[in-house]
């Protein structure tokens, strides 16, 4: 169960950035409007960023790379969280989208954080049980 588990996780991982990041270069207008104005370079941003989550994502077949993979798009989402914070704080600036999905799509993020983390991590190499002393 818990493989079957760590499967879709895996999944859900995988089919999540490769859509992501093609949506990057057909739809790149979207995330340009979402990018903090304080950023430079918005459409390279985002072409730069599709690219990095369909890489990232095809490290994940590859049980040899998917520890390094899990990292990568960890660090890769924690940078884009100012894009989804910036939209959080400026509802007005997207009047097409409910405030509270908002709000869903930052819990959504920390829920995506999680199955990363989770999914990835090296399963030949357990965390070490450190003794209680008393």
């Amino acid at each position: 169960m818990k493989k079957l588990l760590t499967n879709v996780g895996l999944a859900v991982v995988f089919i999540w950035f490769t859509v992501g990041g093609i949506t990057h270069f057909t739809n790149p207008d979207f995330f340009v409007a979402i990018m903090p104005p304080y950023l430079p370079l918005h459409l390279e941003i985002v072409y730069f960023s599709g690219f990095l989550e369909v890489l990232f994502a095809g490290l994940l077949v590859l049980p040899s790379k998917r520890q390094l993979a899990g990292n990568l798009l960890i660090a890769l989402t924690l940078a884009v969280t100012p894009a989804n914070i910036y939209m959080w704080q400026n509802p007005e600036a997207f009047p097409d989208v409910e405030p509270l999905f908002l709000s869903l799509r930052l819990l959504v993020q920390a829920l995506l954080l999680a199955i990363i983390w989770r999914t990835t991590r090296d399963k030949q190499y357990p965390s070490q049980h450190i003794p209680k002393h008393r």
